[in-house]
């Protein structure tokens, strides 16, 4: 079940992320690059940014990613949701900053100049655990070590 978890992951490029400041939930679309293995998930942003505020002062993060443009219409009761739970983690080293901001923009080319912007930020998340709802009634959870 995990690989189909990583599968779903790997297959699409756009998340709702999760963070919170004060118990208060704060939700933003981004797209999303990850490392092969599925440990990691990168995304940018910029400094100012509430999201950025709220990673600092609470590193724990929700991402939801699903499969509700395939599944639409009368196959709705088909569409699969994959909840990862994680942690921020600061990116100090500047060579491995630069390889994964590559990354993102070899899988999101239209981030090219934000990337760039010195006021850009990546956002490194390490997986803690998925949680993979299939239709209304099937779920699946997997711990990463």
């Amino acid at each position: 079940m995990l690989d189909k978890m990583k599968e779903l992951l790997k297959s699409k490029d756009i998340c709702v992320l999760a963070t919170v400041s004060d118990s208060r939930p704060h939700c933003s679309l981004m797209v999303y690059a990850t490392d092969e293995q599925c440990r990691e998930i990168y995304m940018v942003t910029h400094r100012q940014t509430k999201k950025f505020r709220n990673l600092t002062e609470n590193p724990l993060v929700s991402l939801l990613i699903d499969t509700r443009e395939e599944d639409f219409g009368p196959r709705r009761s088909n569409a699969k949701a994959l909840t990862v739970n994680g942690v921020f983690r600061v990116m100090n080293e500047p060579h491995e900053r630069e390889s994964i901001l590559a990354r993102l923009v070899q899988r999101h080319p239209h981030l090219k100049g934000f990337a760039e912007d010195p006021d850009a930020e990546l956002i490194r998340i390490k997986i803690e655990s998925f949680l993979l709802l299939e239709g209304l009634t099937s779920s699946h959870f997997e711990a990463i070590n």
